[in-house]
């Protein structure tokens, strides 16, 4: 058996993994192909989390893993052991992710729909850090989610919105 080989049959081997998933424990089995968006998607059943370009350059696929904005679609499942991750369909109920989905409506930041998960956990990502950050941060933080709709003025007027708005409550 030749190295190539090997490596083949080591990916197809299962491995458990316990993770949490929008605040539910999952004990799992994963395969060393099984990327965490197939887990999150197929395995899980949280179709919120988008498959776009499979290669990390879209931004559709975007979930946070321990506080952290990810492509899903380049993270293997394995690396998620004792991972906390949350989907766009764990923040359902957070304030935060319910005023940038307000927000996105009433500025113009989402048309077609397809890229706001991702564009809303990579923002949600950045304010749960850094509540108040500057335009620049605000690009930095999605500059891994394309949208093909709305030329993304809208979607910074609309984080900005939710800023102004939470800065303006922190005020009073």
């Amino acid at each position: 058996m030749n190295e190539l080989q090997a490596t083949a049959i080591d990916q197809r081997e299962a491995t458990r993994i316990r993770l949490t998933v929008n605040g539910k424990l999952h004990l799992l089995d994963v395969d060393g192909n099984t990327r965490l968006l197939d887990l999150v998607r197929n395995d899980l059943g949280h179709s919120g989390t988008k498959e776009g370009c499979s290669v990390g350059e879209c931004g559709a696929c975007t979930v946070i893993m321990n506080q952290e904005a990810v492509c899903s679609c380049m993270v293997l499942a394995a690396q998620c052991n004792g991972a906390e991750i949350t989907t766009i369909e764990g923040v359902a109920e957070d304030p935060l992710a319910n005023q940038l989905q307000q927000s996105f409506i009433e500025e113009g930041g989402v048309q077609c729909g397809f890229c706001t998960p991702g564009v809303l956990m990579s923002t949600k990502a950045l304010l749960d850090k850094k509540p108040t950050p500057s335009d620049d941060e605000i690009m930095d933080a999605l500059e891994g989610n394309l949208c093909r709709c709305t030329g993304y003025q809208p979607i910074m007027n609309s984080v900005k919105a939710v800023i102004a708005r939470n800065h303006d409550k922190d005020k009073q």
